[in-house]
């Protein structure tokens, strides 16, 4: 019943969140840059490391249309890759809108969009929790 870590995956970065089953609420923690060959896995593996979560949440881009997304694909493979690497159990959320959200609650504070990101994948682990409890 420990920590649970949400991502925002993206080709080029990753926003992360933190969260609780048992609080069922989750913060934004930080974004991760990823390299031509792929997401920073020493820097993912190091927030494992310091949260030690039970597991953990990747968002699955999907269009308005219920059709999944061009980056569908990249988001499931960063969810297996993630459950191998680190030996989390992974579940895969809808995330449609979660960006568009994040930016309309930062409005003028966002500073980057860094903190964009790591705001979509507290909303997307927010989700997972209520999901989880319904």
């Amino acid at each position: 019943m420990g920590a649970l870590l949400g991502f925002d995956f993206g080709p080029r970065k990753i926003g992360v969140a933190v969260g609780q089953l048992v609080t069922r609420s989750a913060s934004a923690l930080t974004t991760i840059r990823s390299h031509r060959n792929g997401p920073d896995w020493a820097g993912i593996e190091q927030l494992v490391r310091e949260w030690q979560p039970t597991g953990a949440v990747v968002g699955l881009p999907f269009n308005m249309d219920d059709t999944e997304s061009t980056t569908a694909p990249g988001a499931r493979r960063f969810a297996r890759q993630l459950e191998e690497r680190c030996g989390l159990e992974v579940h895969l959320v809808d995330e449609r809108l979660t960006s568009l959200e994040a930016r309309r609650r930062l409005g003028r504070d966002a500073v980057s969009l860094e903190a964009i990101d790591a705001l979509a994948a507290k909303l997307i682990l927010e989700t997972w929790l209520t999901d989880r409890a319904s």
